[in-house]
């Protein structure tokens, strides 16, 4: 899938401003998985009705173990950011069409708070027999996601405000494996 996949103008910041209350009316104890994403290599995307969360490899057929990391000491994969997770609702703010959520590269699309007074880190969702855990390093856009959604939009995920609602997502690791689907409910545990 390239990045032109359902080509469209990008939002504006007055627009993406404008869907803030929508953002913020996210479920908080529990929303539903919206769209699984496997990026089996660089810029590839797999959209899949279910997959397997693995401890060990994070969504099996996803590419995350084999691009290494810069922030390991080995370069290796960064077990911290195993699996990310993006709000629905704010995806579909600036990809305006299912079609184009992919580009985003996140692993799950979910509709949930994301904030970090809602998930502060160690905070863990139950979905389908997996289980996930919030990591406490953050998910931050990159000139990719200004190419795919625009300028406006990597400003907006970048104020402090974005970042304290975690709109560019979460970094995750699988702390139990089992299989997830769309549809799913990802529920906060001990909520």
């Amino acid at each position: 899938m390239g990045d032109s996949v359902g080509a469209a103008l990008h939002r504006t910041g007055e627009e993406l401003e404008a869907g803030l209350d929508h953002i913020r009316e996210s479920p908080a104890d529990g929303g539903p998985v919206r769209m699984i994403v496997r990026r089996p290599e660089v810029d590839a995307r797999e959209v899949i009705a279910e997959g397997e969360l693995d401890v060990a490899t994070g969504l099996v057929g996803d590419g995350w173990k084999d691009r290494g990391s810069t922030v390991t000491p080995t370069g290796g994969p960064n077990i911290a950011a195993q699996v990310t997770i993006i709000n629905s609702r704010l995806l579909n703010l600036l990809a305006q069409s299912e079609e184009r959520w992919p580009l985003a590269g996140d692993q799950l699309v979910i509709d949930i708070d994301m904030s970090e007074e809602n998930l502060p880190p160690g905070s863990q969702l139950s979905i389908g027999s997996a289980v996930i855990e919030i990591s406490k390093e953050p998910h931050t856009g990159c000139a990719k996601f200004a190419a795919r959604f625009g300028h406006d939009a990597l400003r907006f995920i970048s104020t402090p405000l974005g970042r304290q609602m975690r709109m560019r997502g979460i970094n995750t690791r699988v702390v139990q494996s089992g299989t997830v689907r769309v549809g799913d409910v990802a529920t906060k545990i001990g909520a």
